[in-house]
């Protein structure tokens, strides 16, 4: 609904739903400001505000040079006004992130029908159908945290409250420990809560779909003024993993930048055409995978590991793109899987 264009035809109840989305929209919004965005009086703007209050809208004023209208807190979900854009914007977002949203037994599917059904007809009619008519595919890598352990960490990253987390690590280790929670990172279909551990006082990730217990201590604790979660959580990724990594690529820094995930590890030049990529993995084979993405040519140095998983991946392309029929197998065997276990808190997503 528009905010600028009243229809001076507009019944009493459109012109108090107007006056609601502009409280909403504007915190803090003057009588004579709200009577001039609907084109009425000062009195009449107030007498739509007394209507907002007798239908159960929690509508706040407060006085003097600060002061305005505004939504207060209360026990009901003011109603909820959206454009067919922003509710098809919404729709489609929601089933972008969760396969089953179309499914009314879901949790996430429940709560997206009570919201279309809150929508007016016209609105509502087009939502549906876009919901209805979509069958996205399950990303078979996400891996969804419990909702509620979810919201308490949440809770305890903005209000700087130290959490003690009961943990299973992928490998099945179980331990306690106490962490200062500084962010949530949600990064290719896992949630991830990235932290300092008291214990050990260095910066952690754990899975929260991995986390079976928490508990909420006393104690506080104040965050790095400087955090980027996402960039400390992809550089946290790239380090401590079985076999340390170190490629020399023929292009500049910020031309391979723009090719690699940063989880591969850290990018540094060494001179205007050429990058040295230095990190570690516990998947060789995806990890030359990752870097046959790079437009140029480049050096694995001193990781005997990569480089066998290199020549197995170059192999396996040489025979698919030859034309000859029959021949010698030229394929190497894979290489041998890890036979130790990776870091218990570090998941390096593929």
């Amino acid at each position: 609904m528009g905010c600028n264009v009243v229809n001076p035809d507009s019944s009493p109840t459109a012109r108090a739903l107007l006056a609601l989305e502009l409280v909403q929209g504007s915190p803090g919004i003057t009588a004579d400001r709200l009577a001039e965005k609907l084109g009425v009086s000062e009195r009449a703007a107030r007498r739509y505000v007394g209507i907002l209050r007798e239908a159960g809208i929690p509508i706040e004023s407060v006085r003097g040079p600060y002061g305005g209208y505004r939504v207060g807190r209360g026990l009901r979900l003011p109603p909820l006004m959206f454009s067919a854009t922003e509710a098809l914007g919404l729709v489609m977002a929601v089933l972008d992130g969760h396969h089953a949203a179309s499914d009314p037994t879901d949790p996430v599917g429940s709560a997206l029908g009570k919201l279309v059904r809150a929508l007016p007809e016209p609105v509502a009619a087009q939502a549906e159908a876009v919901r209805r008519a979509t069958s996205p595919a399950p990303d078979r890598s996400a891996a969804r945290p419990d909702p509620g352990f979810t919201t308490t960490l949440v809770q305890a990253c903005s209000n700087h409250r130290a959490v003690r987390l009961d943990y299973r690590s992928e490998a099945g280790s179980e331990w306690l420990v106490d962490v200062d929670p500084w962010a949530i990172v949600v990064r290719h279909g896992r949630w991830y809560l990235l932290c300092r551990s008291q214990t050990s006082d260095a910066r952690r990730a754990y899975r929260i779909d991995r986390i079976r217990g928490m508990e909420i201590l006393d104690g506080t604790f104040s965050p790095p003024a400087d955090l980027d979660p996402v960039a400390t959580l992809e550089e946290h990724l790239a380090v401590g993993w079985e076999y340390d990594t170190e490629v020399v690529i023929d292009a500049p820094c910020e031309t391979v930048a723009r090719c690699l995930p940063r989880t591969l590890g850290l990018l540094k030049s060494l001179d205007a055409g050429t990058t040295r990529l230095v990190g570690s993995t516990s998947n060789p084979a995806w990890y030359v995978e990752q870097l046959a993405a790079v437009p140029a040519s480049y050096r694995i140095v001193g990781s005997p590991e990569v480089q066998h998983a290199a020549r197995v991946l170059g192999e396996r392309l040489l025979a698919a793109g030859s034309t000859t029929d029959g021949g010698p197998d030229r394929t190497l065997s894979p290489p041998a899987p890890p036979t130790t276990p990776g870091p218990l808190l570090r998941h390096q997503a593929r």
